[in-house]
């Protein structure tokens, strides 16, 4: 197993009011990975994001960032870290390539143009670097938002929510450029709501629910574990109820009576369609066509954060 570039341990932050965002949270993320960190609005995504950057102060437990302690060594910490905040704040009369530069000397760096100038080439933002920032679309401004956390050269970079808002080319610039990043050795944990993102990018998932991480897995093992099939069998005669010889099977009728939908589970090797098909067949129902669909990690995703909700 690769060895872990963030390490949190027995991490909670309750805030004077009494409310308490996160809970005993430990976690560690994997050098070189893609980590998709998913949750409902308020789930205590931003907030864990904001303590390991050093923005906002934990109530309890340690955060260790690349070997550095981020209360300990806060300089060291959080110079190995990027973050793309969801807020598009930037000076709205500086220019692209002034606000990247400046970026990468508040961490103490020395100038360096080649590596600003590469780094707005790989955002398609060097045909702007003279362009002030109120000039930009919104999708090029959180361009220049992934170039200022960049600038500095970090080993872990933060996204939350990077492509709120955009179109779907930028959307597919954007995750290409990810893709491009875990392969020169960054480790990138991002947050989305476009689940369809995290199941096509990410490494592991993890789930987070009223500031409780619920669940970290392997993506491919999340999807084998929780994963649901459905075969969908489209009637050759539409059926008004269902034979009493079928009633051993999770079968419902759909399509106005026209489909015959069987839902079964994907760990297990025999899902029973053979018996199926046969039963059918002895009892004189015939189909025209048939089709399977797998449950995607939205539905999983869905399922889990409904189960952690009180009845």
């Amino acid at each position: 197993m690769r060895e872990a570039i963030l390490s949190i341990d027995g991490l909670s932050k309750t805030y004077a009011s009494g409310f308490s965002a996160l809970k005993n949270i430990s976690l560690e993320i994997r050098r070189g990975e893609i980590f998709a960190l998913l949750g409902p609005n308020g789930a205590g995504k931003t907030t864990l994001i904001s303590i390991v950057c050093g923005i906002v102060n934990a109530s309890t437990g340690t955060v260790t960032v690349d070997g550095q302690d981020i209360r300990r060594n806060f300089r060291a910490a959080r110079s190995r870290i990027g973050l793309v905040p969801q807020e598009l704040t930037t000076d709205a009369f500086e220019t692209v390539w002034n606000t990247v530069s400046f970026s990468r000397g508040l961490f103490g760096k020395p100038p360096d143009p080649a590596h600003i100038e590469q780094v707005l080439r790989d955002l398609s933002l060097w045909e702007k670097r003279d362009s002030q920032l109120r000039t930009l679309s919104g999708g090029m401004k959180r361009r220049v938002l992934i170039a200022k956390a960049l600038s500095h050269q970090p080993t872990l970079l933060f996204l939350d929510e990077p492509t709120a808002g955009v179109d779907v080319t930028l959307r597919q610039e954007m995750w290409a450029l990810v893709r491009s990043l875990r392969a020169s050795g960054v480790t990138v944990i991002l947050t989305t709501h476009y689940i369809d993102e995290a199941e096509q990018m990410a490494d592991r998932i993890g789930i987070i629910s009223k500031g409780e991480i619920i669940l970290v897995e392997d993506k491919a093992e999340l999807m084998r574990k929780l994963g649901t099939k459905q075969l969908t069998l489209h009637l050759a005669q539409p059926m008004e109820r269902l034979p009493e010889a079928l009633g051993s099977y999770a079968l419902q009728l759909g399509g106005d009576g026209s489909e015959l939908v069987y839902t079964y589970d994907a760990r297990t090797e025999r899902s029973g369609i053979s018996r199926l098909l046969q039963d059918l067949e002895a009892a004189g129902i015939d189909f025209k066509d048939l089709e399977t669909r797998q449950s995607s990690l939205e539905d999983i995703f869905v399922t889990l954060v409904r189960d952690t909700d009180p009845p």
